[in-house]
């Protein structure tokens, strides 16, 4: 039986509800993906449509947060064979998969309490995910297209909250329902915005310290526990907005290492909105194959969407 967010045990030192010793310390939020819930999702292609939902990989330029800038090299190996290399990979420098160990909730651990990363790597690495892929009903909440709809200015390059009620008033306003197992695609514009940026706009350093997100409180922790979603992705550098509030929290730290919540970022979802707009339907298969890595605390989002 799966405990409620209210009913979940509680880290007194860091104040957070956690789920170390429900969830399984390799798979996390993934393992309420049930097979029938894939079953009942594979059921949801009708058109036969497959959407990349991953930006260019060389698309972020220069890349946020100081990573390195990829450098793509071909070279010649054979009279007529020719191979890439590439330098620098970072694979969160673009659309990305936050592993179970990338963010560590302080000195209390990463998810399940593991303080070592190098010794938890069996279990916290990307590889786990990797071995069987995510796949589920994907949810599309077109929070930027809501907020137009309803009269609600919002700027994607700003650090504007998206709310928990927020996510429930566009649910209902596409008229969809969330459930478990669920990917949750959120879309606030940043991509869109980031496309419209000029040469200088792309550089500003300002760019990488501002955006619309969810609100990192604990009714937004609260909605992605009790609904069981299966990960919880979004078009923006990192789910939450920026700056934030310290007296808020930080999401980052209330999902990853304390509920097992697989987070994706910077994912492409404008054409997959546009799409869904267009045919009046908000779900989804969401099938994505994240790298192989041993130990990994990341991996490129390799995800599509297909209708």
């Amino acid at each position: 039986m799966i405990p409620a967010y209210d009913e979940l045990p509680r880290n007194e030192r860091l104040g957070l509800p956690h789920a170390w010793g429900v969830l399984p310390p390799d798979r996390g939020s993934l393992a309420f993906i049930e097979p029938e819930h894939r079953i009942a999702a594979a059921a949801l292609v009708q058109r036969g449509e497959s959407l990349s939902l991953n930006l260019p990989l060389d698309l972020l330029d220069p890349p946020l947060f100081g990573r390195d800038k990829l450098v793509h090299r071909i070279v010649e190996v054979g009279r007529n064979t020719y191979e890439d290399v590439l330098d620098g990979f970072n694979p969160q420098a673009g659309s990305q998969w936050d592993g179970l160990g990338h963010v560590r909730a302080r000195e209390q651990g990463f998810f399940g309490g593991a303080t070592d990363l190098e010794a938890s790597a069996d279990e916290l690495g990307i590889q786990g995910w990797a071995a069987t892929g995510i796949v589920g009903r994907g949810v599309l909440l077109d929070v930027e297209r809501w907020a137009r709809a309803v009269g609600r200015a919002l700027d994607p390059m700003s650090g504007q909250e998206i709310t928990a009620d927020d996510l429930r008033a566009c649910a209902d306003h596409q008229g969809v329902r969330l459930g478990q197992g669920d990917i949750l695609c959120v879309r606030t514009g940043w991509v869109t915005a980031y496309r419209g940026l000029d040469d200088a706009g792309r550089k500003d350093p300002s760019l990488g310290t501002a955006w619309a997100g969810l609100r990192a409180d604990e009714a937004t922790a609260r909605l992605v526990w009790n609904t069981r979603l299966g990960a919880v992705c979004a078009d923006n550098p990192a789910l939450e907005c920026a700056p934030g509030d310290p007296e808020v929290g930080s999401l980052h730290r209330r999902l990853i290492p304390m509920l097992g919540t697989a987070v994706a970022e910077l994912l492409d979802l404008d054409t997959l909105a546009g799409r869904c707009a267009a045919l009046g339907r908000w779900t989804f298969l969401f099938v994505a194959a994240p790298l192989p890595l041993q130990g990994g605390v990341s991996s490129p989002s390799n995800a599509l969407a297909v209708l």
